[in-house]
């Protein structure tokens, strides 16, 4: 009976191209990963496939045992509370987890900071309100949460909330819809993590590749 190969689950989207160019210096043909197809599971080799996930499903993934390893943001794993092993920082993805709101002028800045921060907080519009809720709660803040998927920045906008949680990069589509950066939650990178059963049971297979990917990451 062949044995069954190593499985790893991997985000659909912008962070394929460098996770294949990782993957390639850690020695691996990362060609039918970026596939134009709609096949989702890639056999890279016998030994060897990938699942094509969108983001949000990896850790599910994982954590119940369908894949072996998965490629998955900090801010995934985080807002999921998912029991995953993290043996590995692979060093791509990077931004910023903040909280935003309308730009302020120059008086209201100075309010904000005279009566610290206030002690209470609007309503806040998040991809990640568990990650939000915790936040605030570390500043002894008690937030009202409200959970959107895409378009966040329209939340002010719209009066929908005043404030929200999300990542960014360059900060450009925050200036582009009058919003600016009030404090950072977190910095956000790309973690490899493991099934914890799986890290144990096949270390012989996922050890070698944690190993090389690590140097493929100059870590």
């Amino acid at each position: 009976m062949a044995p069954t190969p190593l499985t790893i689950a991997v985000p659909k989207g912008r962070i394929l191209k460098p996770l294949a160019g990782l993957l390639a210096r850690a020695g691996l043909d990362p060609a039918l990963l970026l596939a134009d197809d709609r096949t989702l599971i890639r056999q890279i080799t016998p030994e060897l496939r990938f699942l094509l996930l969108k983001p949000d499903d990896v850790p599910t993934y994982v954590e119940y045992g369908a894949a072996d390893l998965g490629v998955c943001g900090r801010d995934v794993l985080d807002e999921r509370a998912s029991d995953l092993y993290r043996p590995l920082d692979l060093g791509i993805g990077k931004c910023r987890m903040i909280v935003a709101g309308p730009v302020r002028d120059g008086a209201e800045r100075s309010e904000s900071l005279r009566l610290g921060q206030q002690a209470s907080l609007p309503r806040i519009a998040t991809k990640y309100p568990r990650t939000a809720a915790a936040h605030f709660a570390r500043r002894g803040i008690q937030a009202e949460v409200v959970y959107v998927i895409g378009s966040v920045e329209l939340a002010p906008i719209t009066g929908l909330a005043e404030l929200i949680v999300d990542l960014v990069e360059t900060g450009a589509t925050l200036v582009q819809n009058g919003l600016e950066e009030r404090e950072e939650v977190a910095r956000i990178s790309t973690m490899l993590v493991a099934n914890r059963a799986s890290f144990k049971l096949r270390q012989e297979m996922i050890g070698p590749l944690v190993a090389r990917l690590r140097e493929a990451t100059g870590g």
